[in-house]
């Protein structure tokens, strides 16, 4: 067997590991979300100004998949982690019920065809943000199709979309910093994006001190 091929199998294998990690985050990001999900009505209202500008407020309900996707770095990570935070923010209580599973899998999956795209293979902090524009799209398309947005003017169904978009390349970026800050805490140990980033940071600090 080649190293490819072994690098390949491991890739598709989940650990316990892989799944407890998934799930605690996913939990985490679920109490979050509900708690965001309180935030969401003074929040919008603050921006009611321009009609369509609340999409900025999309992208806390993205984070969960592109941080599951970035830590456990396998096969489906982004739309478990996703539908966890989206599970436990429904069974907490949310205003939108239990449509936030519909809109938790189908965000996750945003995040997961890029990292699907990139094959699970490429790791570089420009992915974050790329992923987040992927969860921005998903929920961008199912709000303006299938929520209270859906009855706003094109003009403003626009704004709605390009911010939510905007949203979740932010969210992208943060969650790039959050597994970092992980990794640094030592959390991570056990995982590729831990060990990498430590090792990263080593070399850096290695290469200033010989400077």
């Amino acid at each position: 067997m080649t190293t490819s091929s072994i690098v390949h199998a491991s890739i598709w294998r989940w650990r316990v590991v892989d799944i407890v990690t998934a799930a605690v985050l996913g939990v985490a990001s679920g109490v979050l979300f509900w708690a965001w999900g309180l935030a969401w009505t003074p929040l919008s209202t603050l921006l009611a100004f321009s009609p369509g500008l609340s999409g900025l407020l999309a992208g806390g309900w993205l984070f969960a998949g592109i941080l599951g996707g970035l830590v456990i770095r396998k096969p489906g990570a982004a739309v478990f982690t996703e539908v966890v935070a989206a599970t436990v923010s429904a069974l907490i209580g949310t205003q939108w019920g239990f449509e936030t599973l519909i809109w938790g899998a189908i965000e996750g999956l945003g995040a997961e065809i890029v990292f699907a795209i990139l094959l699970y293979r490429v790791w570089a902090f420009w992915v974050a943000p790329l992923a987040g524009l992927g969860a921005g799209v998903a929920v961008a398309i199912l709000d303006v199709n299938f929520s209270s947005i859906a009855g706003f003017d094109p003009t403003a169904k626009l704004v709605y979309a390009v911010s939510a978009i905007v949203s979740g390349v932010i969210v992208g970026v943060l969650s790039w910093l959050a597994v970092r800050a992980l990794a640094r805490s030592g959390a991570l140990s056990r995982f590729a994006a831990g060990r990498r980033t430590v090792a990263a940071e080593a070399g850096a600090r290695r290469v200033t001190s010989d400077v």
